[in-house]
């Protein structure tokens, strides 16, 4: 099986490499950055650099592929998933594995951009798997400055819940999803297995550093503005902004027993994954890349 990997040094990329190299496979890796790859996967997988949104430069990348695990991200990903998908058809490629949302199926900002994309996808008539993950784990790595410097948690979620999930289970899905027939033609929609308040989570945090943390909600207004200042435009600003309100209004709550169909074990907890990355939280400990 020739499998290449977008978005090969991204959290969930990353951990799909490795777990193709640990069943004894060689993948082929799409890369911005062939220094950082060949860092991380030594002379172990293929490189090719690229840029999903240059298509042109994708022929090489793709030519001799038997399934694409396929991540975009932002506004653009209905026209570069397209764009892929359309590669995919010419050159004969027998599934695209595409990253996507569980928001598609709330008709968020975010998940409109991953149902347009994967309605591009279903289009071109590429055998497909959509991955849909909710929320990752991972994201909480966005308040480790706050709770560094301030042991303070601040969002817009409210009492809100979402069922986090462990970016090792998305790459595990995901290889299931490149390397097995049984998931072709199908989306899967998969969380962790409890559904918290980001003030639960904020106290399972303090609890692993022995640190007293406070979580303060703040207004659909403030966090725009903070987000304001890292985003990369207005509309990816609003599409978050509607996430957190969303959660907050409880519409993003739900669990499903799909990691637990496909993989045959339970999904990996919060509390484990805070268990992995507590480091980042204590104020002794410089903040994570990115």
């Amino acid at each position: 099986m020739n499998c290449l990997i977008t978005g090969a040094t991204g959290e969930v990329g990353v951990r799909v490499t490795r777990l193709l190299l640990k069943s004894g496979l060689r993948p082929r890796i799409l890369t911005r950055n062939a220094k950082k790859a060949r860092a991380l996967f030594d002379d172990n997988v293929d490189i090719f650099t690229g840029d999903l949104g240059a298509p042109d430069a994708l022929r090489p990348a793709f030519r001799g592929t038997d399934a694409v695990f396929l991540v975009n991200v932002g506004p653009q990903i209905p026209e570069r998933d397209r764009a892929a998908a359309r590669l995919a058809r010419e050159l004969g490629i027998g599934r695209i594995v595409k990253l996507s949302s569980l928001d598609v199926e709330a008709g968020l900002a975010i998940g409109a951009w991953h149902e347009r994309g994967e309605t591009e996808i279903r289009a071109a008539g590429v055998p497909f798997v959509f991955v849909r993950p909710t929320g990752f784990m991972s994201n909480f790595l966005a308040w480790a400055a706050s709770i560094q410097a301030q042991g303070v948690v601040r969002s817009s979620t409210g009492s809100g819940r979402r069922p986090f999930i462990h970016p090792e289970d998305i790459a595990e899905v995901s290889v299931v999803a490149l390397l097995e027939d049984a998931c072709l033609g199908r989306a899967l929609p998969i969380t962790g297995p409890d559904s918290l308040t980001f003030a639960e989570a904020t106290m399972l945090i303090g609890k692993a550093i022995g640190r007293q943390l406070s979580y303060q909600v703040i207004s659909d207004e403030e966090a725009r503005e903070r987000y304001a200042r890292i985003s990369g435009s207005a509309e990816e600003t609003e599409a978050h902004v509607a996430l957190w309100r969303a959660i907050r209004e409880g519409r993003l709550a739900a669990t499903t027993n799909t990691v637990e169909q496909i993989l045959a074990r339970k999904p990996l907890s919060l509390r484990q994954w805070i268990a992995e990355n507590a480091q980042w939280f204590c104020a002794s400990e410089a903040l994570p890349p990115g």
